[in-house]
């Protein structure tokens, strides 16, 4: 107030905020919504339910210290008619901001569509956390690990203690999932797919592609929309398939290096032991079990592109095994 006073003295303004008298309050704004002043100067109490067609410019200052429903919502209060309207977001040029409050802003600047208020909630959830959906809290540990896999790891615990009480068939085994460890970049470059939520959910349907043709498709679609895959994604196709051969030979880690490759198994459990025993005495060269129950393959892969192609090879004839 005292900087609009001195700095801008020829604008009339007004002042509103919450320790104002009701009736008080009221007139400031309806004095304001009759165009009787210039500005409204105001704390958050115009967030929600003010409807001032002739407001088309707003200033948010220190946007750094507001939540992203809260940004929203008063980003809503200017542009009710069909003038175009300004929203400024202002932070402080003498300090950096968090990481958390650049995100913020980063999403608001990115919602400007028809339908943004469900990613607006999507993302508001996911950076807050939804707090504990059986108990009296109000945070938890969802924004850690992101709505869905929260879901599915509490579906799975009620489904456990299901089967301890002998209620239940016992818990799911989709939650598992291999490691595999070979130094390859894989992933889907920003510059090849700039739009993140393009991009996971990329991701999102490269997990869910278990089968070879459906991996086809989706690397032919990828191609189509977006150009020749770069080795980063055409590597991630290919960890995806790996991981499916993971699956069949109940492999939980794979590890490999320039040297040779290590094999651990999900429970130390391997469907065809016998197979694998009479695998191993075949192939002594390059294959030997350790006592701990661990796969080693020797073998020389200096680039990790090589040890990706190694991964995919021990785990073919892992699976082949597990089949038999």
């Amino acid at each position: 107030e005292r900087f609009i006073r001195e700095q801008v003295p020829e604008v009339k303004f007004v002042v509103g905020h919450g320790q104002m008298a009701p009736t008080q309050l009221e007139e400031v704004m309806t004095a304001f919504y009759d165009g009787q002043y210039d500005v409204l100067l105001s704390t958050t109490i115009v967030e929600s339910g003010l409807d001032i067609p002739t407001a088309n410019t707003m200033i948010i200052h220190r946007a750094d210290m507001f939540g992203l429903a809260q940004m929203y919502q008063l980003r809503g209060r200017v542009g009710r008619a069909k003038a175009r309207a300004y929203a400024y977001l202002t932070t402080p040029a003498e300090k950096q901001i968090t990481l958390s409050a650049e995100r913020r802003l980063k999403v608001l600047q990115s919602l400007d569509s028809l339908g943004a208020g469900f990613q607006l909630a999507s993302h508001d959830l996911d950076q807050r956390g939804g707090g504990n959906l059986l108990g009296e809290e109000q945070s938890g540990h969802i924004r850690e690990i992101g709505v869905e896999l929260y879901q599915q790891m509490l579906e799975d615990a009620v489904n456990e203690l299901k089967a301890l009480a002998g209620k239940g068939d016992g818990a799911t085994d989709r939650g598992w999932s291999p490691q595999i460890n070979t130094g390859a970049a894989v992933l889907i470059p920003e510059e090849y797919v700039p739009d993140l939520n393009v991009r996971l959910s990329l991701y999102r349907r490269l997990s869910d592609a278990e089968k070879s043709g459906d991996r086809e498709a989706l690397a032919a679609e990828m191609i189509d929309r977006f150009g020749p895959l770069p080795p980063e994604a055409g590597q991630l196709l290919k960890v995806v398939a790996i991981k499916g051969l993971c699956r069949e030979a109940n492999v939980a880690k794979i590890d490999v290096g320039p040297k040779g490759a290590v094999v651990s198994f999900r429970g130390d459990d391997f469907k065809n032991p016998m197979g694998l025993m009479g695998f191993i005495q075949k192939n002594q060269v390059a294959w030997r079990i350790r006592p701990d129950h661990k796969v080693v393959v020797r073998g020389e892969w200096e680039t990790p592109e090589q040890r990706l192609g190694a991964a995919e090879r021990v785990l073919s004839e892992l699976a082949k095994l597990a089949a038999a």
